[in-house]
This record gives C-alpha cells, sequence and structure tokens, in this order.
C-alpha cells in the first residue's frame, strides 16, 4: 500500500465500509422478509421475488456467501485503516485504531443498515437479490466447503439443515394473523374469516334445531290438516315422521310440495305424500362444522336429521345453519334473530328463553358463558345447580346474575339475566 495515496487509502476505506454495510444489510433484510408475502409476489411473476425466494430456499448457503463476503471486505477495511493510521499518525495511531473503528463500523456497517433493513426489508432484499445470486455462483467453491463445515458441526446438535421444510401457520398462528391485519383486511372480511377458523372448534350439536323444536309432518294427524301444513308452511323441507320424529320416514321438498298441490285434491292421499319423500340424511351430533359443511357439498344435502351414538334423533341442521355461522343471520333485522328468545328490557336486563342455545345467547349478548357443556340456557343452569331450580332461585353463572322465573316439567322456561351485578343490584 505503500505507492498508495493516503486519499486514495480512504475512499477504499469508505468504499469497503459500504460494502460491508451492503452485506450487513442484506443479511438482515433476507431474513427478515414476509415470506407470505414474498410467496404471493413469487406467483405475481416478480423477478426479484423470484431471486429471493430461490436464495432463502438454502439458507445456509445465503448467509455463507454473505458472511465470506462481508469478512473479507471487513479484514481488508482493518488493513487499510491501519495503513492510514499508521501514515498519519504513527504506531500511536495504530495504537488507538481499535476504537474509533469499531464505533465508525458499528454506526455505518452494522446498526444502522440493519435496522434500515429490518424496517424495509423488500428495499434491500429486492436489489440484493441481483448481485448475491451471481456472488454466489462465483463463490460457490468457497461457500459449499464452508456449509460442509458447518453442517457437519451443526450435525454433531442433531439439527439437519437439509431437513429444512418452508414455514406454515397453524389455525391459531393464522387467527393472529387476521387479527392483526388491521386495515388491509375490511373488519366483516376479518369476522368471516375468524368464523371459518371457528368452525374446527363447534360440532352440529351446537348449532342444530332441538328435537323438540322440530317442525314437520305428522302422518299421523288428518290428511286436511296435513295439506293445510303443506300450503302454508314457511320451510323449505320439512321431516315426514309418523307419531313421533323419531319415528321420521322422510323428507318433503318446497318443489315436491308444490308438484303435490298441484294435483287435484282427490288424488292426494298419505300414500301420494310418501311417493314425493327423499330419503332422510343422518348426521353424528359429534361431527365438527367444517367436516359437516364438506360432507353436506359433497353428498349434495342440505338437510341432516342429527342422531347420537345410539341412533336416537337430537335435532335437525341445514346447511344454512353452518353457512350462518360464517357470515352471521341472513336477515339484517336483529330485533328478528333475537325477539324470539332474547327480549331486552327497559331495566337493561333481558328476558331470556330457557331453550335459548349458550352460543346465540353469546354472540347476541356479547357475552363468553361456557359452551363446553350443555348447549341450551336450561341445561346450563341445571348443570351448575345440580337440580332441576324452583321458580325465583338466583345464582351466577360466569359473573353474570340470573333469575330463573319460570319452570316447565323439567325445563327451565325463562329467566331474567343481567350483564354484570353492580347492574343487577342497581335494579333491584
Amino acid at each position: 500500500m505503500d505507492d498508495i495515496s493516503t486519499s486514495s487509502l480512504t475512499a477504499i476505506l469508505f468504499g469497503l465500509l459500504f460494502l460491508s454495510a451492503f452485506f450487513s444489510s442484506s443479511e438482515t433484510g433476507m431474513m427478515s422478509i414476509n415470506r407470505y408475502r414474498l410467496k404471493h409476489l413469487v406467483k405475481s411473476n416478480h423477478r426479484a421475488a423470484r431471486l429471493v425466494s430461490k436464495l432463502l430456499k438454502r439458507p445456509d448457503r445465503l448467509i455463507g456467501v454473505i458472511l465470506i463476503g462481508n469478512n473479507l471486505v471487513n479484514i481488508m477495511a482493518t488493513l487499510v485503516a491501519n495503513a492510514i493510521a499508521l501514515r498519519l499518525w504513527g504506531d500511536y495511531g495504530v495504537a488507538v485504531l481499535p476504537i474509533p473503528l469499531t464505533i465508525m463500523f458499528l454506526l455505518f456497517a452494522e446498526v444502522t443498515p440493519k435496522t434500515l433493513a429490518a424496517v424495509h426489508p423488500e428495499r434491500i432484499a429486492f436489489p440484493a437479490s441481483f448481485i448475491l445470486t451471481p456472488l454466489l455462483k462465483l463463490l460457490s467453491p468457497l461457500v459449499v466447503m464452508v456449509n460442509f463445515l458447518s453442517n457437519g458441526m451443526l450435525r454433531m446438535f442433531g439439527v439437519r439443515v437439509a431437513d429444512h421444510q418452508d414455514d406454515h401457520l397453524s389455525s391459531e398462528e393464522l387467527r393472529t394473523v387476521v387479527n392483526e391485519a388491521g386495515g388491509m383486511i375490511p373488519k366483516r372480511h376479518q369476522k368471516m374469516l375468524l368464523s371459518i377458523l371457528d368452525l374446527e372448534h363447534a360440532t352440529v350439536e351446537d348449532i342444530m334445531v332441538p328435537k323438540n323444536e322440530i317442525i314437520g309432518v305428522d302422518l299421523e294427524e288428518q290428511l286436511d290438516d296435513i295439506l293445510n301444513q303443506l300450503r302454508n308452511t314457511q320451510h323449505t323441507r320439512l321431516p315426514v315422521y309418523q307419531e313421533s320424529i323419531d319415528k321420521v320416514k322422510g323428507m318433503l321438498h318446497a318443489r315436491h310440495i308444490a308438484n303435490l298441490m298441484s294435483r287435484d285434491i282427490e288424488d292426494i292421499t298419505k300414500e301420494t305424500i310418501r311417493d314425493y319423500m327423499t330419503p332422510v340424511y343422518f348426521v353424528p351430533e359429534g361431527t365438527p362444522l367444517n367436516t359437516q359443511l364438506l360432507k353436506f357439498q359433497r353428498k349434495k344435502q342440505r338437510v341432516g336429521m342429527v342422531v347420537d351414538e345410539y341412533g336416537d334423533i337430537q335435532g335437525l341442521v341445514t346447511i344454512e345453519d353452518i353457512l350462518e355461522e360464517i357470515v352471521g343471520e341472513f336477515t339484517t333485522d336483529f330485533a328478528a334473530t333475537t325477539s324470539k328468545d332474547i327480549h331486552p328490557q327497559d331495566d337493561g336486563s333481558f328476558l331470556l328463553d330457557g331453550t335459548v342455545t349458550v352460543r346465540d345467547l353469546n354472540r347476541a349478548l356479547r357475552i363468553d358463558l361456557p359452551t363446553d357443556g350443555p348447549k341450551t340456557l336450561s341445561g346450563l343452569i341445571i348443570e351448575y345447580l345440580e337440580t332441576i331450580p324452583q321458580p325465583g332461585t338466583g345464582l351466577k353463572l360466569d359473573g353474570h346474575p340470573i333469575e330463573v322465573l319460570q319452570i316447565k316439567g323439567n325445563l327451565v322456561k325463562s329467566v331474567k339475566m343481567w350483564r354484570d351485578s353492580s347492574q343487577a343490584s342497581r335494579t333491584k
């Protein structure tokens, strides 16, 4: 370096400092880039994204070429800085050189470029890929040798780089991604996406219409009563049974009912009704909603009778019930969907039908009663008290005061509920 002027050495030093900053920022940018956005850009045929993705498939080789380059640059920068210090200040300059050199490298070649790359990884990684890709090919023999030694040491600790797989998100991690999406995904869409993830945690038993609320056609009724029911029904599908829903015989679709009612009244008999019935589709009560949705689609069914492990009918579930778990009620009138079972009172309390499902109650009142036990409010109260309560019985469920108002047989018919204790005390 004796033939090179001090000013030239200074320029070389700053050039090496810039190269060190490039390698440092490239390492952070490559490792910090969003892998899922990167995959999206690769599918969009983004050239730089394809190069970055290819480099990240072998992170050991990527890190190898970056560190080889960075270390070579840093060593050369140290030698140049040493020569400059020796010329300007002699042995004293060489002695104190580590302090300013360390500060200079930390500021301009490490902390600043790495912080910039962590904040804007794509701005750093994409341009860097056009340099690192040919550099990796150029230094491939050295990189392969270094990786062979490094990977050998890792295997001693039970780590196999060759077994590296792309990251995959679990459902809970995906839930976090959706929640953290912020304004990038509309709130309504976020709620729908989260509802889809929740389908695997709920079963058809959670959303079915209970057996005692199923509306169907009883073939034991008078024919005139049956025909009147068919004329006025608001349902697209009706189960047909004999004496009780436990003896279901088939299903009547709205179009079959229309065809049936278009016939002469004299030609319609109970046997004619049987001819229009379709087979019943049975659904085990413990089937997860996401699984049942796919089964409905695969079997071209829209309604099923829910049965327990003994084959006894427990309720009825439709594909619309599952879809409402994702998109919400198909009506925009909140009162229309809740007034049957949930009645807000002037004092801030709610008059509730005991048959309201816990899931519907949680959704309507935005509370968090347990859903891993009984499916109805009546069942939840009876399980909590371990007995059939008397009217006037008070209790707290998950911090919400409840007063039993009416009992019908072994069922809690109606209750009054407050959101919290302070509200209850103010109204009493």
